[in-house]
């Protein structure tokens, strides 16, 4: 009997984050309660946050059905062809599943071969930052090579770059803790490798890409230790560097007049045609909505409406009131991934800390600049909405950053408890 035990054990480890033997040393706090580890405690409490997890599941399902909803109409467009009206959604299950198989496979990893592999994890991803562009191996799609075709669905490179800097920029700073106040030794490689991300990236283009890759380094950076000095003049070099890329294409500089005046006669049906829309559809909502199904603006009138847009769809069908509840749960979910990272450091895990707090840069930008895009308060930008826009990869890679940061909380928990990770 002794192989079925210790395999059932083995089972509880990993689906309930309670080993074998564990002592009672630290308490466990989930949540504002406290727990310490005894023969009534369930496993299921000392396991992970299962708060962020029901939190995350639950944007996961809104957005399953509000991109059904945003492209239920689509098959009346010529532009797609004879597909069926739950085209975009199964699409979107079929990615769900996979990025939960995934999610599953990286929270067995322990935060240590992450960090062994953080270098290698960076320049796979800038393989395939290299591969996208290579003709005939990127696929191009409304004029951007940003795509690697891998039949079952297409994958985005520059999702795997956000999770791939994001780990890599975490072991640099565990690197280099005795040499963080000297600029060129500390800071400076750092700098060079997001300046070579962020070319690539420009090349196909995807500067939003970029904006989100350097927050995150940049947030890292400064959870890390970087001098407040230092920090802040990189800061100015990126602005300068962002303003210089603006004012240097036409294109970009017109949407910023677009979104300064989207109602003008000039942009009303070029450039801020997506902002007017979304401005209207959300408006339309007012307060309580006008009913799941009801939007007009999906009516072929928005783009992108079940992708960088969902949130206008949101805003009219469910008003105010949905918007300002998806505004809390990504406020919320942000603050507790935080909370966990901020554990692991007063635990003296550095490494998984930073990744942490990174992954809550990377969701909470993210979230803030689609939905400041979608209210008309910051510059339309190509971001999708984390955990809830139509896309593969990008569910796929928000889904592995979120199963890791739950790996950070079990191994929090279990060295709270006395275990070993």
């Amino acid at each position: 009997m002794s192989a079925p035990a210790s395999a059932w054990q083995r089972m509880a480890g990993w689906f309930g984050g309670l080993p074998g033997k564990a002592a009672d040393v630290l308490p466990v706090r989930i949540g504002g309660t406290e727990y310490r580890r005894t023969t009534a405690t369930p496993a299921r409490v000392l396991g992970f946050d299962q708060a962020l997890l029901w939190v995350v599941v639950a944007l996961l399902a809104w957005g399953l059905v509000m991109v059904y909803s945003a492209s239920i109409a689509m098959p009346d467009n010529p532009r797609f062809g004879k597909i069926a009206p739950t085209h975009f959604l199964l699409r979107h299950v079929f990615a769900l599943v996979m990025a939960f198989v995934a999610a599953l496979l990286a929270f067995q990893i322990p935060m240590a071969t992450w960090e062994r592999s953080a270098r290698v994890l960076f320049l796979f991803s800038l393989a395939l930052l290299v591969a996208v562009l290579i003709p005939h191996v990127g696929t191009v799609v409304n004029g951007a090579r940003r795509w690697l075709s891998l039949g079952v669905m297409n994958f985005q490179p520059s999702e795997l770059a956000k999770f791939a800097v994001l780990v890599y920029a975490a072991d640099y700073m565990c690197r280099k803790m005795d040499v963080k106040e000297r600029f060129f030794r500390a800071v400076l490689p750092m700098g060079a490798a997001v300046a070579v991300v962020g070319g690539l990236l420009l090349a196909e283009p995807d500067m939003g890409a970029f904006m989100v890759i350097a927050v995150i380094a940049m947030g890292i950076l400064f959870l890390g230790g970087v001098n407040a000095r230092m920090f802040f003049l990189i800061a100015a070099v990126l602005v300068a560097a962002f303003a210089m890329m603006v004012m240097m294409s036409d294109w970009r500089r017109e949407r910023i007049f677009a979104y300064l005046d989207p109602w003008s006669a000039k942009h009303a049906l070029g450039k801020g045609y997506q902002l007017s829309h979304s401005l209207i559809a959300i408006g339309r909502g007012e307060i309580f909505g006008v009913g799941l199904g009801g939007s007009v603006e999906k009516l072929h009138w928005l783009p992108e409406a079940h992708t960088d847009f969902l949130l206008a769809v949101i805003g009219e069908e469910f008003g105010l009131v949905g918007v300002l509840t998806l505004i809390v749960m990504f406020l919320w979910m942000t603050r507790r991934i935080m909370h966990i990272g901020r554990q692991a450091i007063a635990l003296d895990r550095v490494f998984s800390g930073l990744v942490a707090q990174g992954v809550a840069i990377w969701m909470g930008f993210q979230a803030f600049i689609n939905m400041g895009v979608n209210l008309g308060a910051l510059p339309t930008k190509g971001l999708t909405l984390p955990l809830m826009s139509f896309g593969g990869s990008a569910i796929l890679m928000n889904l592995v950053a979120l199963a890791v940061v739950l790996r950070v909380d079990y191994e929090n928990k279990l060295l709270m408890r006395g275990g070993r990770v």
